[in-house]
């Protein structure tokens, strides 16, 4: 069947939810009447219990069985009832024809029957629409689209179907109705509602069935017994099984035949059975007779005909009408068939829920089961039937909530939910509910009520009895839907129902006390009635106010428990509900009267004055009423009275006949009515016997009902005149007002005698609160317990809230205002006027274009005393700011030096923040040019400091220029000022240095490259002079290699020079020396005590001969050193009487056994120590102790070209005078070898001396002294008889740190010459083979030659003292342009030349003992002191490029030939 289908459920607004505390929730009363201003709005609210507050659930869950309610949801629908209930009658009617009703489809949707016939019989009928054309119409507004010729056929299906039906219940008389049917319309079947009510389910009836009412090809059918148990139906018009239909749709006319009414005139017996349609008695055994009014039809005279007889009974036509006209019966739900305990109500509950829904349960929306539901209930094309326990007697089956003397065990923690006013139990009989004074138990009322539910199962559209309060409590499972309408618009609802379903209301007008029907919420809020919703969850309650219909269902399985209360303020509420019952006939479920006298009869000092003036109003409006009504009856005549015991009477025995009102205060009774009685208010309604035959019974007189009204009265009274003092005191003029003492006593006095919360009560209370609010405010502003602000600028704190101006004026005239006086108010006064006069100075000064910041501060110093909202002081805070920025800004300027970058943008950033203003944006402008040009210039400058390849000192001064117009200080720049500056000072250092004439020192050369490092400019001097200190540290590795010993404790120059002190050796720490170097470097500079002062000495000295002349001196404490060393260890050890005391060696201890006598520092040492060493001595060889070996002492051949190479790298360093002091010195000792050797020495007088003092210290091997024994196993020279001058020329052969064969040839004669020796020779020179000769030269690596004695001598011809040229034998060109230097092209020497050299060379003088012969032309002398005296048929020379203009030898010099073709040479005398 088609509907007009609604659009989608829209869920109305949300209800109020409340969440009370602790302290609010104690007092269930107090809170409901706190929230009920709020609540009472939406005729609902929800209340959620505060954390923690879960009572145990009491019910038996295996004893509680119920038998639930039958719900077929769309019949609850008052609009889809309707409906059903008119298909029920169609049905009905083509049933009793013998028809099978079948709905149409148009467009594809069932065809609504109701809406159609409703529209039709609106438009004036059917032939009215017909006439009219008006289908098209009736489609449009049956929902269809146009244009589709629907109007035709809604014409034909009406036609069909809807106008038989018509014409019956307008009296017209069908003879021949037909029904033809489409194969495509669904057969109806009937619900038979009121049928189904009255007959009780088979036990076998589906619990919860979802299934099509209408199925196309359904047919209905009913057997025999079933059509024998229908009380309303005998007989069926026609077959029970459908009769084939034809193919194609027919609508064919009604044929309507006027029957004759002489037939109803009165007949024989025999014409009784006569075919009424064709007047026929014959074939009586196909003559049927209506079981209604006994008429007779032929079976084949009736349209269409019967073939057979029909079983059961049959109507006619005219009893057919009758039937369908018959009214309906009330409607109400049906019980199930089967009993339920509660797990298996949920098993069944849980398994028709996730069948529906296809899901698990608690996965299913709230919101999808919402608009399932009310889609359900308005089809009729769907049938869902759920079951609902509701309404279960907790009395009998126990509350979910603990009760004392429960069966339920209570542990001690769940004691407090015995006794809280949240349980339900309780809640109705508090001293604060009215239903205490009622003293029968209702059910429902004061005794809860449990609800079991399911899915879907609801409860309609009801309000409460007597419009009391309900409460509803989930104890557990899922929520449950409500939807609230609220008090004031009940009457809406009621109207709204009744225009939108008037038939229910025909035949139930009390229909909405039955929680029978609903209606769409939708449907209702669209006729203007206003609805709230709510999902009560478990442990949350639901209230409902007075008069506020409320509905809803359950989302599913779940367990609630409901109970009524009733206060104070419901009192008027519930006299009203007994009027509006009295007007509906519908019995009360207490008497109001009796619960009033009652309450009455207890006025005394425990009743709560409140509510004993709520109860003197209620009586003073009954008391009225009585006393009326009274005077009425006895107007009418009623003499006879008397005293009735209503309140002894159950209620149903004192129920007025007329309106079923519970008789209380008095009734009307007759003798010809036993058991009946009327209130007064129908005293004509309960017989017909005159007045005076009535009797008036009567509970109290009016005598005594006064009095009771009295004592209500004075109880009251207390409260009236407090609410009188009160009102006067609120209402009191100026010169009349009150202390706020006077309005806190009348607080105190409510509390004490519990007075009512009225809304005067709120109103004392809230004054009382303002003013000591305003009083504590005023303190405070008085005596400044709210300053905030700071001074620097007035700043307040942001959790304080300070009165603004205005609210200070308002809150004066608030002062004012108050009902109360308050000392502060005069104070406050003075307080606003200083403040007015603080705005007028802020005006003023704020109005200036560059106010001082000193008069700003003073202005808000001001307004510390004024503890107010001042809106001036944030301008003040503004303007003080931006005058601290800009005298800030000011003074940064005239201070360029100090005006940095970090400046700036603090100072910009400082100002991003202040308010906008003109001077301020002018010097943000000019501090923003500013900064962005410095950053431009650091950036720039950095990047000229950081660039690769460096700048030259042109492109940074040029920058400089433009730089120095930015008035700010620039790190970045001022560094590059500074670099540009250094670099300026290193340019004219290196060119001062380049262009002196002097040889630079290494230090100053080191120092000056270190600097041009880190100067970040490019400098061309640079890169030569980094080369030249490269080349010299290459110089120095390569020395050290050449001197130092591997693992060599000393330095370089330690070696070279000649040693400070004698003796120092190896053991001596690298810390030692360091302290030393450390103690000689305080000493005076022209002290020489130490290696340091030696290299400090060499460093500063301004030439060679200053360094030469220093380096002498050093020697010559080395020699007296070391002179005095050797004296002392000799005479240690000669002297020794106890050779255990004496220490010696590098063990410090005393000699032993086998010694070595070290021939230089002449001590003592054990071989122990000294052995495995490369100090071993060697036969016939100078043995030299580990602290006198500085070096490995290289041959001289080696050293020279170091001194060659070092002057060509023309650099002065302390390592370079110390070698060239060490050639010379070198030199020097062996010409005076070679005096000595020429010279000769007084043999005879040495040998005497030495014969004359042989060694007394070197005892045999067999000796002993002292027990102590030991002898040298290494023979020494003997310093007894030696000559000094002899000793120190072979002590200074000893210090040389180049190894001559001199040395060692001295150091054979002088051995030989001791008288020990087993060989003895006249000469101190013996003579040595040449085999000796020639193997001495080469160990010492090409030593310069010798004589046949070993001695040096710088020429084969020297034995006589004297020096001849070398013969230069003649070359060819091509030799001699080798020999030459190339660049300066000098050919070889001559003999001229060679003596001019001679003459000039100023290291000739060393040698001037050595005559030279002019003669000799072939010959020519090398300037160099060490000459080797190459020899060879081709000789290089090379000579000094500098002034001496001297001629070398290349080999002598270590130049090589291509140097000296490509580099100038300068000998090391300059």
């Amino acid at each position: 069947m088609t509907q007009l289908r609604t659009n989608e459920f829209i869920a109305p607004p949300e209800c109020p939810v409340f969440e009370p505390s602790w302290e609010e929730f104690a007092d269930p009363f107090a809170y409901i009447n706190k929230i009920r201003p709020i609540a009472e709005k939406t005729g609902i609210c929800k209340v959620r219990p505060p954390k923690g507050w879960q009572p145990p659930f009491a019910c038996d869950v295996d004893s509680l069985h119920f038998t639930p309610r039958i719900q077929r949801l769309n019949e609850l629908e008052a609009q889809t009832r309707v409906k059903l209930n008119f298909l029920d009658q169609i049905a009905k009617f083509w049933e009793l024809q013998g028809c099978t009703l079948k709905i149409p489809h148009v467009e594809r949707k069932i065809l609504d029957l109701y809406q159609l016939n409703k529209l039709v019989n609106d438009e004036g009928g059917f032939d009215a629409v017909c006439r009219e054309r008006r289908w098209s119409k009736i489609a449009l507004k049956m929902g269809f689209a146009p244009g589709k010729a629907i109007g035709s056929h809604l014409r034909s299906h009406y036609e069909r179907i809807l106008y038989p039906y018509n014409l019956f219940q307008t009296g017209a008389n069908l003879l021949k109705p037909t029904l033809t049917n489409d194969t495509k319309d669904t057969d109806y079947i009937p619900h038979d509602l009121p049928q189904r009510q009255s007959v009780q389910p088979l036990e076998t009836c589906s619990v919860a069935r979802r299934a099509k009412r209408m199925r196309e090809g359904c047919m209905k059918t009913v057997t025999e017994e079933d059509c024998e148990n229908r009380p309303n139906l005998r007989r069926r018009m026609g077959s029970y099984v459908a009769k084939p239909e034809p193919q194609a749709v027919k609508v064919l006319p009604v044929q309507v035949k006027q029957e004759c009414m002489c037939c109803c005139v009165c007949l024989s017996q025999v014409d009784q059975y006569m075919c009424l349609v064709c007047g026929s008695g014959s074939e009586e055994d196909r003559l049927l007779l209506c079981d209604g009014c006994d008429d007779s039809y032929h079976t084949f005279c009736l349209i269409p005909p019967l073939h057979d007889v029909p079983k059961g009974d049959w109507r006619c036509p005219k009893c057919l009408a009758q039937e369908c006209c018959k009214p309906q019966v009330a409607f109400g739900f049906e019980q199930a068939g089967r009993d339920y305990s509660l797990r298996t109500f949920g098993d069944m509950a849980d398994s028709f829920k996730s069948d529906y829904f296809n899901m698990p349960v608690h996965m299913v929306p709230t919101e999808l089961v919402e608009k399932e539901f009310w889609r359900l209930v308005s089809t009729i094309e769907e049938d869902v039937t759920v079951e609902y326990g509701a309404d279960i007697a907790s009395k009998e089956f126990g509350s979910g909530f603990p009760i004392r003397g429960g069966r339920f065990q209570v542990s001690p923690e769940d004691e407090d939910y015995l006794s809280s006013g949240w349980n339900l139990n309780n809640m109705p009989v508090m001293d604060s509910s009215v239903l205490t004074h009622i003293t029968a138990d209702i059910c429902g009322m004061k005794l809860p009520w449990l609800y079991v539910g399911m899915c879907f199962s609801s409860f309609c559209w009801h309000i409460e009895d007597h419009w009391s309060y309900s409460i509803n409590y989930l104890h557990w499972g899922e929520p449950k839907t409500w939807y609230g309408v609220p008090g004031y618009a009940a009457e809406k609802l009621e109207w709204v129902m009744r225009k939108l379903a008037p038939e229910l209301f025909e035949s139930q007008p009390d229909l909405l006390h039955q929680l029978v029907t609903i209606m769409n919420p939708n449907t209702l809020m669209n006729h203007g009635v206003p609805i709230y919703r709510t999902n009560q969850c478990s442990g949350e309650f639901v209230i409902t106010f007075p008069r506020a219909y409320h509905s809803g269902f359950n989302q599913g399985f779940n367990f609630a428990e409901a109970v009524n209360f009733c206060t104070m303020d419901w009192m008027p509420m519930g006299r009203m509900c007994v009027d509006h019952y009295r007007q509906l006939n519908r019995y009360c479920v207490f008497s109001h009267d009796e619960m009033v006298c009652k309450m009455a009869s207890k006025a005394d000092t425990t009743m709560d004055v409140a509510l004993a003036s709520a109860v003197q109003r209620d009586m003073t409006v009954m008391l009225q009423e009585e006393d009326k009504l009274r005077d009425k009856v006895s107007k009418m005549g009623v003499q006879r009275s008397q005293q009735a015991e209503y309140d002894l009477l159950p209620d149903e025995e004192r129920q007025c006949s007329k309106c079923r009102t519970t008789c209380y205060l008095s009734a009307l009774t007759c003798p010809c009515s036993p058991g009946q009685l009327v209130c007064l208010h129908h005293a004509h309604d309960l017989c017909s016997c005159t007045s005076s035959e009535l009797t008036l019974n009567y509970r109290f007189t009016m005598a005594e009902l006064y009095p009771m009204m009295e004592a209500v009265t004075l109880r009251a009274e207390s409260y009236t005149y407090w609410v009188s003092h009160v009102s006067d005191i609120l209402e009191a003029k100026q010169d009349k007002k009150s202390g706020l003492e006077e309005l806190r006593s009348l607080v105190v006095e409510a509390e004490v005698k519990r007075f009512p919360q009225s809304d005067l009560l709120r109103q004392l209370r809230t004054v009382t609160l303002d003013a000591e609010k305003c009083a504590v405010v005023a303190q405070q502003l008085l005596i400044g317990k709210r300053q905030t602000r700071y001074r620097s600028g007035g700043r307040k704190s942001q959790s304080q809230n300070l009165l603004t101006v205005e609210e200070l004026r308002s809150f004066v005239r608030q002062l004012h205002n108050l009902p109360c006086s308050i000392r502060q108010a005069p104070l406050l006064k003075d307080l606003l006027t200083r403040v007015d006069d603080f705005q007028q100075s802020s005006e003023q000064l704020l109005s200036d274009e560059a106010p001082s910041p000193v008069a700003l501060q003073g202005l808000l110093d001001l307004s510390l005393g004024l503890d107010v909202e001042l809106p001036q002081l944030a301008l003040l805070r503004e303007r003080l700011e931006q005058a601290r920025w800009l005298d800030g800004v000011k003074g940064a300027s005239v201070r360029p030096h100090s005006l940095c970058l970090d400046t700036m943008r603090r100072l910009i950033d400082q100002g991003v923040g202040l308010a906008p203003h003109g001077s301020v944006e002018r010097a943000m402008a000019r501090l923003q040019e500013l900064l962005t040009m410095s950053e431009h210039w650091e950036e720039r400058a950095l990047r000229l400091m950081e660039a690769r390849p460096r700048h030259c000192v042109e492109t940074l001064v040029e920058a400089l220029q433009e730089v120095a117009s930015i008035p700010a200080y620039l790190p970045n720049c001022l560094l590059l000022k500074d670099t540009v500056d250094q670099a300026k000072d290193w340019l004219q250092e290196a060119e001062t240095l380049q262009l002196g004439g002097r040889i630079p020192v290494l230090d100053t050369l080191t120092d000056l490259v270190s600097r041009a490092k880190a100067i970040p400019v490019w400098l061309d001097p640079l890169a030569r002079l980094d080369s030249l200190v490269f080349d010299v540290q290459a110089w120095k590795e390569s020395a050290a290699k050449t001197f130092l010993m591997k693992n060599s404790a000393y330095s370089l120059l330690e070696v070279l020079c000649p040693r400070c002190e004698a003796g120092t050796g190896p053991q001596q720490s690298k810390f030692k020396r360091a302290k030393d170097a450390a103690q000689c470097s305080e000493r005076n500079s022209a002290r020489l005590d130490c290696l340091s002062d030696v290299e400090r000495a060499l460093s500063e000295s301004k030439d060679s001969a200053s360094a030469m002349a220093t380096l002498a001196e050093v020697r010559q404490k080395e020699m007296e050193s070391l002179l005095a060393l050797r004296a002392s260890n000799e005479s240690k050890l000669l002297l020794a009487g106890d050779c255990g005391a004496l220490r010696v060696c590098v063990c410090h201890k005393a000699p032993s056994g086998a010694m070595l006598q070290c021939d230089l520092c002449r001590d003592a040492f054990h071989r122990s120590c000294v052995l495995g060493s490369n100090q071993d001595p060697l036969p016939n060889q100078a043995w030299v102790c580990p602290q006198c070996q500085l070096s490995e002492k290289p041959p001289l051949d080696r050293v020279l070209p170091l001194l060659a190479s070092l002057q060509r790298i023309r650099v002065r360093l302390p390592e370079g005078d110390a070698l060239r002091f060490l050639i010379e010195r070198t030199v020097r000792w062996q010409h005076r070898v070679q005096q000595a050797s020429a010279e000769g020495v007084a043999v005879t007088t040495s040998n005497q001396r030495w014969a004359s003092s042989s060694p007394t210290w070197a005892p045999s091997p067999t000796q002993e002294t002292n027990s102590m024994s030991f002898y040298t196993a290494h023979q020494c020279i003997p310093l007894q008889g030696l000559s000094p001058e002899l000793e120190e020329l072979m002590v200074e052969g000893f210090l040389l740190q180049v190894t001559l064969p001199e040395t060692q040839q001295l150091y054979r004669s002088l051995i030989k010459l001791d008288p020990r020796h087993h060989h003895h020779t006249d000469s101190p020179f013996p003579q040595h083979s040449a085999e000796q000769d020639q193997h001495q030269q080469n160990s010492q690596g090409g030593s310069p030659p010798h004589n046949q004695n070993g001695v040096f001598c710088p020429k084969k011809e020297a034995v006589n003292g004297k020096r001849t040229k070398r013969h230069m034998e003649e070359e060819s060109s091509e030799r001699k342009d080798k020999a030459k230097k190339p660049r300066k092209k000098k050919p070889k020497l001559n003999k001229e030349r060679s003596q001019e050299a001679k003459g000039t060379s100023s290291l000739t003088a060393t040698h001037s003992d050595l005559s030279l012969s002019d003669s000799d032309e072939d010959f020519t002398l090398c300037a160099a002191p060490w000459c080797r005296e190459p020899e060879g048929k081709q000789v290089n020379w090379v000579q000094c490029d500098g002034s001496c203009q001297q001629w070398f030898h290349q080999v002598c010099v270590g130049v090589s030939a291509e140097q000296a073709e490509k580099e100038d040479y300068i000998c090391i005398s300059l």
